[in-house]
């Protein structure tokens, strides 16, 4: 059987598996989205068992073939982030779209160090939301969900002064009646990862919603909603 040793990773998800065992969503950087098999972490003194949390860079090894692996040692690597309050919940927002988003099994690196750059920046920011839009269209950018923003469907360049809409699976065309829409500005800022500007930032959420609800189908957003919540508070 095939083993994998030290991959650079981190914990996405992880929940109960018979007595004593977890199931370990990983997000690694050379394998993408692995499911992983922890036997024995649920007991009081495993070495696993503190280990395995989440935004926290580890080294993972394990064997195995199918869908699920072997997970047979985690290594801490140093650096530990420290997530608290809004930007933990953030955080735990960004590894519930990788987990519904990325396919099982399939590399995506350069996504790998964006996630790592974000999980820092929501550490350090005073406002999670440009963190957060940045982080959106990067991942559907890589999976192939985002077309360009700065050009529309025909090639023409996007105007700041224009409005225009999003067909998915295409991309921008001249706004009419198309949904969702934004100006060309907001586009553009986007298109920069320039969030300066609040409505730049309330257009580019309404996007990233919509494009984001699209690609999930049923599938909901737990952590969205427990945002929400906190909001109404």
């Amino acid at each position: 059987m095939r083993g994998i040793n030290n991959e650079p990773a981190y914990v996405l998800h992880t929940h109960p598996w018979k007595e004593t065992s977890l199931i370990v969503e990983a997000f690694t950087a050379g394998h993408g989205r692995v499911g992983l098999v922890a036997r024995g972490a649920r007991r009081a003194h495993a070495a696993l068992r503190t280990r395995l949390l989440a935004f926290q860079p580890l080294g993972l090894s394990w064997y195995g073939k199918g869908g699920l692996k072997t997970l047979h040692a985690a290594e801490w690597q140093g650096g530990a982030l420290q997530l608290a309050g809004r930007a933990l919940i953030c955080g735990f927002y960004v590894n519930e779209l990788v987990l519904k988003l990325l396919p099982p099994d399939d590399p995506h690196e350069a996504l790998f160090r964006r996630y790592e750059q974000t999980l820092r920046a929501l550490a350090a920011a005073v406002d999670p939301q440009p963190v957060l839009r940045r982080f959106e269209l990067d991942l559907l950018c890589e999976l192939g969900y985002a077309q360009t923003l700065d050009r529309t469907v025909a090639g023409e360049p996007v105007r700041a002064d224009a409005r225009y809409g999003y067909v998915f699976g295409q991309g921008v065309v001249p706004a009419q009646g198309t949904e969702p829409a934004c100006s060309g500005k907001a586009l553009l800022d986007m298109a920069a990862g320039d969030y300066s500007d609040p409505r730049t930032l309330a257009e580019g959420k309404q996007l990233m919603r919509a494009l984001i609800n699209h690609y999930l189908g049923d599938k909901p957003l737990h952590t969205r909603q427990l945002l929400r919540d906190l909001q109404a508070l």
